[in-house]
C-alpha cells in the first residue's frame, strides 16, 4: 500500500477580465504581493493565502472564497482607507465576525475573524444582494 498522500494547500482561480486592471487592486486596495505573473495568470499572496488570477479561463466571474484573518475589524478599516470595495461590513454570525469585499470583476473575497460571542447574529448579504434576517424561531427570512 502506498504512504497517503500529503496535501499542501489550496489556491483559489478566479477568472478575471484584465491582470492590468485586477493587479493593482489585490496589491494596492487589498494588500496582497505580486507573486509572479504569465501572459495570462498570475499569482497574488497576502499571508497564508494565495490566490491565482486568470484571465478568460478557468472558472467563472462571480467566484467566492472564504479567508479567515486575526482581526476582521482592523481589515475592514484599512480597506475603507484604500478604496477597495466593500460589500458588507464586518457582521456577526454563528461561525464569525465577517465581511464581503468584492474585485473589480465581481468575485467575492468573504473575510472572516472569531465571532462575538453574546452579540447579536447580523443580517447575511446572499449573491444577489439581497439582505437576509431571520425571524423569532431562528429561520432566514429574505428582506422585500
Amino acid at each position: 500500500m502506498s504512504e497517503p498522500q500529503t496535501f499542501y494547500g489550496v489556491n483559489p482561480i478566479f477568472r478575471v477580465a484584465d491582470l492590468a486592471v485586477s493587479i493593482p487592486y489585490y496589491t494596492e486596495k487589498l494588500g496582497f504581493k505580486l507573486n509572479w505573473q504569465a501572459p495570462y495568470v498570475v499569482s497574488v499572496t497576502r499571508g497564508r493565502t494565495d490566490l491565482f488570477l486568470s484571465v478568460g479561463d478557468q472558472g467563472h466571474p462571480g467566484a467566492w472564497v472564504w479567508i479567515g484573518v486575526s482581526d476582521v475589524e482592523a481589515l475592514h478599516a484599512e480597506y475603507q482607507a484604500s478604496g477597495a470595495k466593500i460589500r458588507h461590513p464586518p457582521t456577526n454570525y454563528e461561525w464569525a465576525l465577517e465581511m464581503q469585499v468584492e474585485d473589480p470583476d465581481g468575485n467575492i473575497l468573504r473575510i472572516g475573524s472569531d465571532s462575538k460571542h453574546g452579540e447579536p447574529i447580523g443580517p447575511w448579504l446572499d449573491m444577489y444582494g439581497r439582505i437576509w434576517t431571520r425571524d423569532d424561531q431562528g429561520n432566514p427570512v429574505r428582506q422585500p
